[in-house]
């Protein structure tokens, strides 16, 4: 373990090429906040959605694309912002990023019609390219005994932005207006502007290059078409022709996008970068915790707010769900130490392991506990613990297996595993509480049966589990010392 430890610090062994080593801790802060509040954009709609189409004025299956195109927008924006970054410098796409978010807010906090506030949302979406933009600073801005203490904090913020969205949301619906929402983030757009653009250092690391725009294209394309089909086969039928055509569609574009990345001389993404083991099991892994991550966000509320006249409801307001479910933000947030001291003594590859392992725990326990809310509130505690250790660990091992000329581009191929993996969740969650449920005595519809709840807290907790035992086949990374030094003297 001592040459596997020695070798995780082989990346942060030299002085960071920024001199900010007289404020490392605010660039941390700005950093830590402004994805904080882009990441909130996940969560931002989901406790009004009930009430879009009535606000909206349309149909509910428009909608939901208040929700999906948000999705859409930051599954796009991931590996692009970091391909930008990597080529323009990093700050001057963490202040765009934060524009772009100023500009989504207020066209929907000004318009109260479908279409403006969807574009609003996708442009919501785009401005979560932040994420890992600043995650790939951080290795530049703090002296070498911060790095892992920087980078546990910073990336933890990806999961807390969506579990705090949750309360904020329902307890700004229910005091102000649903347009309040959207000054909030708005208000906290200006803020991450105005603090980016006054403290971020500029990096001195860029690496002049032609943007592969027909390789974003075709990203976009296939993204767009395998996400659109995910998020929306519960309501047009799995096996339905759109369904089916649009996701295998989408599959073709990737297969195709992907040779032609093979054969471009500076692509988007660098696949064989990307192919290598310790990046390919990364990724792996962080979609399968990512999938655990968004089982918690759906399973839970779901069952907090089931009514009492069924035997497993819990009878909790959608005010109350969220304040039971935002010590699980917390949670995650507060193990940010932790997972720096675990890097620090363990290395990525047995913190990322330990991390996955405990979001599978969080389920394996809900099986157990499932029938008071505090119970609940513990069992997300756990998991969320778990997801912020692993969503620390991962581009922390992404970063010290990558040359720093592909280091943006690199962790947003990550965060968007991260994001493809709750998309599946959100649809596999849902086929599993729609696929057995029970009448609501004296009164109207259908909810979920405990059994199905049991299933889909089993379902991620296998996921969890098997995303840790995947983990442990990474290398050592005593083992890939000449990558790795490669990587340290930035090729």
């Amino acid at each position: 373990m001592t040459s596997e430890v020695q070798m995780s610090h082989a990346s942060s062994a030299q002085e960071p090429p920024i001199d900010s080593r007289s404020r490392p801790w605010l660039i941390v802060f700005v950093l830590g906040f402004s994805s904080l509040s882009a990441s909130l954009m996940q969560s931002l709609v989901i406790p009004i959605q009930s009430d879009l189409p009535a606000l909206l004025h349309t149909s509910a299956s428009n909608t939901a694309w208040i929700v999906t195109a948000t999705l859409l927008g930051g599954a796009i924006a991931m590996p692009v912002a970091g391909r930008l970054a990597d080529i323009h410098g990093k700050k001057a796409l963490l202040v765009i990023s934060s524009m772009i978010l100023l500009v989504g807010s207020l066209l929907a906090a000004l318009f109260g019609s479908f279409l403006v506030v969807l574009i609003g949302r996708i442009l919501q979406g785009l401005a979560m390219g932040y994420i890992p933009v600043a995650i790939s600073l951080v290795q530049e801005a703090v002296p070498p005994r911060m790095v892992n203490s920087a980078i546990a904090t910073v990336s933890a913020t990806l999961g807390v932005g969506g579990a705090l969205g949750l309360p904020l949301a329902a307890w700004v619906f229910e005091v102000f207006d649903w347009h309040a929402l959207f000054w909030v983030s708005a208000i906290l757009a200006a803020v991450m502007l105005v603090l980016s653009a006054a403290v971020l250092p500029r990096s001195t690391l860029k690496h002049p290059a032609p943007f592969d725009y027909a390789g974003a294209f075709g990203l976009s394309a296939a993204l767009v078409a395998i996400l659109v089909g995910v998020t929306k086969g519960n309501d047009w039928g799995w096996m339905s022709v759109p369904t089916v055509g649009i996701i295998v569609g989408g599959i073709i574009i990737l297969a195709l996008w992907g040779r032609y990345e093979l054969k471009h001389a500076a692509p988007l993404v660098d696949l064989r970068t990307t192919a290598k083991l310790p990046i390919l099991l990364t990724n792996i892994a962080a979609l399968l915790v990512g999938f655990g991550m968004m089982t918690e966000s759906i399973v839970i509320p779901q069952l907090l707010q089931a009514p009492t006249s069924v035997p497993h409801g819990l009878g909790q307001s959608v005010m109350a769900t969220g304040l039971w479910m935002a010590p699980a933000g917390f949670a995650m947030l507060a193990f940010s130490p932790i997972s720096s001291m675990l890097l620090t003594r363990f290395g990525g590859r047995i913190t990322l392991a330990i991390g996955a392992m405990g979001v599978g725990l969080g389920y394996l326990l809900a099986v157990f506990m499932s029938d008071a809310p505090w119970k609940l509130m513990f069992v997300a505690s756990v998991a969320s613990a778990g997801v912020g250790v692993g969503y620390a660990a991962m581009p922390t091992l992404i970063l010290r297996h990558v040359p720093r000329k592909e280091a943006a581009s690199s962790v947003g191929v990550n965060a968007l595993m991260r994001s493809m993996g709750t998309t599946i969740s959100g649809a596999v969650m849902a086929i599993v509480l729609v696929s057995s449920t029970m009448p609501v005595p004296g009164g109207e519809g259908q909810v979920p049966t405990r059994n199905a709840f049991l299933l889909a807290f089993a379902i991620g907790a296998a996921a969890a589990f098997l995303g840790g035992v995947l983990t442990l086949f990474i290398p050592r990374e005593g083992r890939q010392q000449p990558h790795v030094l490669e990587c340290v003297n930035g090729s």
